[in-house]
């Protein structure tokens, strides 16, 4: 299928069913999401040739509900698909060339017959696009070369996980042109979390290409990384009752990798003390006998990096326990909870040394007063800049953002849908 017959099927609502899957809101405004898909080629024709087979492909953004920075050390998390997505139409070039546009960012090319790692690539498109493409082809499956252009509303540098979204749609694009679909979506994201860590250089866990890659809201728990437990979780009583907001502090995390490898280096280094990799190894009342000691050998930071850790792992058992028991109070005071001890123990809120900029914490101050004492506030994601997390009562959604958005800027609150499917191909 050319790119004109493509639109035209888009314009006959051949494909409706398949994007109300994507977007939980698609019937509200179907032309917005049409026209979007139809930006996307028409932005295709003019960086490459029209082709005779037109791909479209899409991977979604994410929120972390519950477990912050806890599957680096293989922990449980809450994690949850969102409406916010990139998508892709790719399709063969006859070439040796991987072709990459990316609107608004620009283009790259990778030669298909150079996938080792570039050490000046470390920390751009190009490095995860050549790792994903290297452990796709170490799967024995033969590739070719082939133009790609991509679309995003999912904003970079926000803690909705642009990057993860990126290598799981890029995955997903090379397993739709090559590996007739058979990598799942857990092999999607382990393969995006390789590029990550070994050609990016960035120490990721694995929740945000996971949540990403199988969609909906999930309880993960990534004792056995290699095949991690993944759980459906209704969201149905929350949902009736409360909304979810992502709130743009106003910081980007650009330039902050150091500090995000931090946490899990600090975390590693208590590992390390009792002779294992990860704190998921640690007995907790071990450690907590030990601890004087444990002082003395990694530092405070690191110790209290190790607590957030051993309660926040069970914060977010407990978190998916309420509500699959219809407990939204307990889940909500959970929430919070965890909220509070990455503020204090994980310290992911404010940057060391910084004082005229504090945004996240800022931003977390205006929502706990804007909230009056009801729903839940935390900080998101990676933390430090980026985006918090609230969860609001439906009724005071309105009156929430518009609080919010006087003391920071309007547009800062985006509410966000559970997205029930993960990266797909769409045709």
């Amino acid at each position: 299928m050319n790119i004109a017959s493509a639109v035209e099927a888009i314009r006959q609502g051949t494909y409706d069913e398949t994007l109300l899957k994507l977007y939980p809101r698609y019937t509200s405004d179907p032309e917005k999401y049409k026209s979007r898909i139809e930006g996307l080629l028409k932005a295709y024709t003019e960086h490459f040739t029209d082709p005779e087979d037109i791909h479209l492909f899409s991977a979604p953004g994410r929120i972390e509900v519950g477990g912050n920075h806890t599957d680096h050390q293989h922990g449980n998390v809450l994690a949850a698909a969102i409406d916010r997505d990139m998508i892709a139409a790719a399709a063969l070039n006859g070439t040796e060339k991987i072709r990459v546009f990316s609107i608004g960012f620009g283009g790259l090319e990778i030669d298909l017959n150079d996938l080792e790692p570039h050490e000046d690539e470390k920390e751009t498109t190009a490095s995860l696009v050549r790792g994903v493409t290297a452990e796709i082809k170490k799967a024995g499956f033969p590739l070719k070369g082939f133009d790609v252009c991509i679309a995003s509303d999912v904003p970079g540098g926000s803690g909705i996980s642009s990057s993860a979204a990126f290598e799981v749609l890029y995955g997903e694009v090379l397993n739709g042109l090559f590996c007739e679909g058979k990598h799942s979506p857990v092999t999607l994201a382990k393969i995006g979390q390789y590029a990550e860590q070994h050609y990016f250089g960035k120490p990721s866990g694995l929740m945000d290409q996971t949540a990403s890659a199988v969609g909906g809201f999930v309880a993960i728990d990534f004792k056995d990384t290699a095949n991690p437990v993944i759980r459906p979780i209704s969201t149905e009583e929350l949902g009736r009752q409360y909304v979810i907001f992502v709130i743009d502090t106003g910081s980007a995390h650009a330039d902050l990798s150091n500090v995000y490898a931090g946490i899990p280096i600090e975390m590693r280094k208590v590992a390390a003390y009792f002779g294992k990799e990860v704190l998921r190894e640690v007995d907790e009342n071990t450690f907590w006998a030990e601890i004087g000691k444990v002082r003395k050998q990694t530092g405070d930071r690191a110790v209290l990096r190790a607590i957030h850790f051993f309660e926040e792992n069970q914060r977010a058992i407990d978190e998916a326990s309420a509500l699959e028991q219809g407990k939204i109070d307990e889940f909500l005071r959970i929430a919070k909870e965890s909220g509070f001890s990455s503020f204090i123990h994980l310290q992911n809120v404010i940057i060391s040394g910084q004082k005229e900029h504090q945004d996240v914490a800022f931003a977390l101050a205006v929502a706990e007063k804007a909230l009056k004492g009801r729903g839940a506030f935390r900080v998101h994601g990676g933390g430090f800049a980026g985006t918090i997390l609230a969860i609001v009562p439906v009724e005071n959604s309105d009156s929430f953002k518009q609080e919010v958005e006087a003391q920071l800027f309007p547009g800062a609150c985006t509410l966000m849908s559970i997205r029930p499917v993960g990266c797909a191909q769409v045709f």
